[in-house]
């Protein structure tokens, strides 16, 4: 813990969050089959849309910076500007056009999330936001207030496709997003720039169950998917993106067979699940 009270443990993510420009995280939220969801009345596919968190400005770009004035009053500045805004919003609309659209309606649409009716700095999101929006005829947009949107990521997945996000808000919302199809443990992340990516579930690293062979590596396995997904887009290699959707494949297999781990309401260990999934890709079946 840093003396202003802080975790130390983010400075590394944070750092290369920073420096590498990685400004769009990714995070999908889909429940697969045999995946036990707390909503009830959904099913396998009607939960499937990405959260893309603006990941290089918002709240969090204050780290460091913040000041504590004579130990009453503690301030951190919320940036956004308008090429950080512009850029996130394009691959909100490009990560919709590559999609299949919402489950619901399969209508293709970014929902832009902010807290426009209070703060400037979120007005002006929406404003660059609706900008963007307009070089994207072919795609539906709307907005949601972040305090509503928490409310209709559980009383109606079904009808988002892409949102976006300030930094912050989409953290939030993520966790929020994650617990209705399994838990963080079946929560991948990817966090790209113009040059960089950087893959992991999107839990944190979980001491205390450190060992003990019951963390759940789904999430892990698909961030490993999405690296290849990249890879083979940005150096034009069909060989990597097949790959992925092999790994996505026999994750969708192993799941719906029933290989689950304890947070999953199943058995499997940790390394029970990696080394079917490994024994499926080098055995071909998938």
């Amino acid at each position: 813990i840093h003396p202003d009270g802080t975790e130390a443990g983010l400075d590394f993510t944070l750092r290369l969050r920073f420096e590498l420009d990685l400004y769009a995280n990714i995070r999908p939220v889909r429940l697969f089959e045999g995946v036990p969801s707390p909503l009830s009345g959904v099913k396998a596919g009607d939960i499937d849309y990405i959260i893309l968190r603006e990941n290089s400005e918002g709240l969090y770009a204050a780290r460091g910076s913040g000041a504590l004035l004579r130990g009453e009053v503690a301030v951190d500045t919320l940036v956004q500007t308008r090429s950080g805004i512009e850029r996130i919003a394009r691959k909100a609309f490009e990560l919709a056009r590559q999609s299949g659209g919402a489950p619901r309606d399969g209508v293709r649409r970014v929902t832009c999330c902010d807290k426009a009716n209070v703060l400037r700095s979120y007005a002006f999101f929406r404003s660059v936001f609706d900008e963007v929006a307009k070089d994207y005829p072919d795609i539906a947009t709307e907005h949601a207030l972040v305090d509503a949107m928490a409310m209709y990521l559980v009383v109606k997945p079904g009808h988002f496709n892409v949102i976006v996000s300030e930094n912050m808000f989409g953290d939030i919302l993520s966790d929020l997003a994650a617990a209705t199809v399994g838990g963080m443990g079946m929560a991948p992340s990817a966090e790209i720039g113009a040059a960089n990516g950087f893959f992991q579930a999107a839990h944190g690293s979980a001491p205390d169950i450190a060992g003990k062979g019951i963390a759940n590596p789904y999430g892990t396995i698909l961030s490993a998917a999405s690296m290849l997904d990249w890879l083979g887009h940005k150096h034009g290699d069909e060989r990597l993106n097949q790959a992925a959707a092999r790994i996505r494949r026999v994750t969708e297999d192993c799941l719906a067979n029933g290989l689950l781990s304890t947070d999953l309401k199943g058995r499997a260990s940790t390394s029970e699940i990696t080394r079917s999934v490994c024994d499926r890709l080098t055995a071909g079946r998938d």
